[in-house]
């Protein structure tokens, strides 16, 4: 096992130490028996999460710390698109450790490659994969090339001897040249079959597969020159899965109980008896269509009524986003229930009540606590707060940040090499500002890990800015995004929502909704922006918008505040609620005016090429003698913006004085407005703890 230069994995431990170990029936990272917790039925464990929640990484880690130690095989279901390729592999990679030829299914997946030959590229690929199946299973030896072109020659000399299956006569139209199809296909799939047992399977090993089969799949007239050799039901297979549709997936049902019948029988008496570990099968991206076909079949087959053997093959998948709609019967389980035991037992006779769901959840500050344990200098107290609040605990955008900050620090302390950006002292405030090992931006690198799609990407980054979907199609109308769609906005919802980051976009909301991703989309708005003068320069995109929302009417007023603040006008702001508050008398004002103050206070801040951050200093009014032309209320609400402001950043420190002072400023307000004492008082009591947890402030109630 080589787990020395592997990375970590955090608050997976349960999983990996814990569940596992129970189902294989062998520890995680000793070479140790683990009593099992099922002695038949076994579930299939299905892990859910979001990009970069590392599903990929748990199936990596169980791969190298078991591989060489029981029958594994790792296959990424989103790279093959038909349920037999992914057989293939499976066998591919269990025969060697498993020590069995997989007598059913191999026959099964030999006759339906030899009829894949609908171009010459195909039918060398389908050449290639059955040379791999006998390589795999021991019965050729010598390169892939070698095993292939043998097996080639020797299906070719088989047809050209006399009394082979011949092709049909030519025939003219669609029904023709499909029947002539299926007869060429028949005839190769024969010539397969009869090199596969004369040459691999002879005596009574041959019997019993051949019989399987025939049990399965009548005779039929198409076929009716195959049954004297034995071979029907493995041709009339090969002909129903080259049918496609209904017959295909009644094939692909066969094949797959074929696989599992093949790893039942594969355990002796004696490997039962002994409690020898179970083989374990890693099937990666199970949203992709053949890899949610597999599974599905896999549960369908263990869902069988009757006395049958269980199967003792143990399955841990993984899918983007969450279990699919047809899992009703499946059993949920946090990690922390992974533990000691998860008490999971078939409750239905449904397939999906054999589903084990297990949603990967983020990562804890303790978590990045340890991540940064490394450090080779004194890191800034707050900063594994401000990078788990920033992130949320998403596990990989956790993992670049945590690794580009020990870079930094170690570049830093190290006497041969300059750090990257940013300048100056690390600290909450620039976290996004750094660069990875090879020089690239932690927000770009992260982004091209969540969002695949370049393109998609591309139009993302300025349209998060965007306060709805009416904004966001306005923009992109102004920004001239171009592609196939007729609205770039609605075709960049839709991605997002295919990619499982959302399940809708409310047309009243953002297009990114979840905070990680809209942080990262916003903060490469503004590492990006082409300047003062370009069209999508920072400031350009934010004054279309205020004057995009200044011509929806007064229930914009807050997002036209909050654009004039992005483009760092917060003399506007203040100039604005400093007139609402003293020409407003009604409580429902209070309450709209507290709103429009929190609202404008989360906008995101300027390019710092554009705007020195001086936020903190100017909520502590250190600079209120620029503003001697004033009154004392409209300094008062220039503190609360600015203070607000600042701390409304997720990776801003809470500084206790600050938020302390969100509420004293409430409260002198208060104080100077008769009519709306209460909702500020209310406001001064609760907004200082709100702001220190990080939390939306509330809105008091009337």
């Amino acid at each position: 096992m080589h787990t020395s230069e592997a990375p970590r994995l955090y608050a997976r431990d349960p999983l990996l130490h814990g569940l596992v170990p129970r189902l294989t029936g062998l520890a995680y990272a000793q070479r140790t028996r683990v009593p099992w917790e099922y002695d038949k039925d076994l579930p299939l464990v299905l892990l859910t999460g979001r990009h970069g929640m590392g599903r990929t990484a748990v199936l990596r880690a169980l791969e190298r710390h078991y591989a060489g130690r029981l029958p594994l095989a790792l296959v990424d279901t989103a790279g093959t698109p038909q349920v037999v390729e992914l057989l293939a592999d499976l066998v591919r990679s269990l025969a060697p450790d498993l020590g069995r030829r997989f007598p059913l299914l191999l026959p099964g997946l030999l006759a339906v490659f030899a009829g894949f030959g609908d171009s010459a590229d195909e039918r060398t690929r389908a050449t290639l994969r059955s040379a791999r199946l006998l390589l795999a299973c021991h019965l050729e030896s010598g390169s892939e090339a070698d095993v292939a072109q043998r097996w080639a020659g020797r299906l070719r000399a088989r047809l050209d001897e006399p009394g082979a299956p011949e092709a049909a006569p030519q025939d003219t139209g669609a029904a023709g040249a499909a029947g002539d199809a299926r007869h060429d296909r028949y005839a190769v799939a024969h010539a397969a079959l009869a090199e596969y047992f004369e040459r691999y399977a002879r005596g009574r090993g041959s019997a019993p597969p051949r019989q399987w089969y025939q049990d399965r799949y009548a005779e039929s007239e198409s076929t009716t020159g195959a049954a004297a050799e034995g071979h029907d039901g493995l041709v009339r297979l090969a002909d129903w899965f080259h049918r496609g549709g209904d017959y295909r997936q009644a094939a692909e049902q066969t094949l797959v109980h074929a696989f599992l019948e093949d790893i039942t029988a594969a355990r002796s008496k004696w490997q039962r008896l002994n409690r020898d570990p179970r083989p374990l099968v890693l099937l990666d991206n199970t949203h992709s269509p053949a890899g949610e076909r597999l599974v599905d079949l896999v549960l369908a087959y263990r869902a069988r009524p009757g006395t049958s053997p269980h199967d003792p093959l143990v399955v841990v998948a993984t899918r983007l986003g969450d279990a699919p709609s047809s899992a009703g019967d499946a059993a949920r389980r946090a990690l922390p229930d992974l533990v000691t035991s998860t008490h999971w037992r078939r409750t239905g006779h449904a397939p999906s009540a054999g589903l084990l769901v297990v949603p990967l959840t983020p990562l804890s500050r303790d978590d990045v606590l340890l991540m940064l344990d490394a450090a080779s200098a004194p890191l800034h107290p707050y900063l594994a707060s401000a990078l788990h609040t920033l992130t949320g605990g998403h596990p990989l955008a956790g993992s670049v940040l945590c690794d580009a900050v020990l870079d930094h620090t170690r570049a830093t302390a190290s006497r041969d090499s300059a750090p990257g950006p940013p300048a100056g002292p690390l600290g909450p405030r620039n976290l996004l500002e750094l660069t990875t090992a090879d020089g690239v931006p932690v927000t770009q690198a992260i982004l091209e890990r969540l969002l695949p799609s370049p393109h998609q990407r591309a139009r993302l980054v300025p349209l998060s800015l965007a306060r709805d979907s009416t904004a966001a199609q306005a923009l992109a109308a102004h920004l001239r995004l171009e592609g196939p769609e007729q609205l770039p906005a609605n075709a960049a919802a839709d991605y997002l929502e295919a990619e499982h980051w959302q399940h809708d976009t409310p047309q009243d909301r953002p297009l990114a909704a979840d905070p990680l991703l809209s942080t990262l989309l916003v903060h490469e708005a503004r590492r990006t922006s082409h300047g003062t003068d370009s069209r999508r320069g920072w400031q350009e995109i934010h004054g279309f918008l205020r004057r995009h929302h200044t011509t929806r009417g007064e229930d914009s007023e807050a997002d036209a505040l909050r654009h004039t603040l992005a483009a760092g006008d917060a003399k506007t702001v203040v100039a604005a609620l400093s007139e609402e508050f003293q020409s407003e008398q009604d409580r429902q004002s209070a309450l709209r005016w507290l709103n429009c103050l929190w609202y404008a206070a989360t906008a995101p801040p300027p390019p710092a090429a554009d705007w020195e951050d001086q936020r903190a200093e100017m909520a502590a009014g250190a600079f209120d003698e620029r503003y001697h032309d004033i009154d004392e209320i409209d300094r008062c609400i220039n503190r609360l913006l600015h203070g607000l402001w600042y701390l409304s950043d997720a990776a801003a420190e809470p500084e206790a004085d600050l938020c302390d002072d969100i509420g004293a400023e409430l409260a002198f307000l208060s104080l100077r407005h008769q009519s709306w004492r209460a909702v500020l008082s209310q406001a001064a009591r609760t907004w200082p703890a709100a702001v220190r947890a990080k939390r939306p402030v509330p809105l008091p109630e009337l």
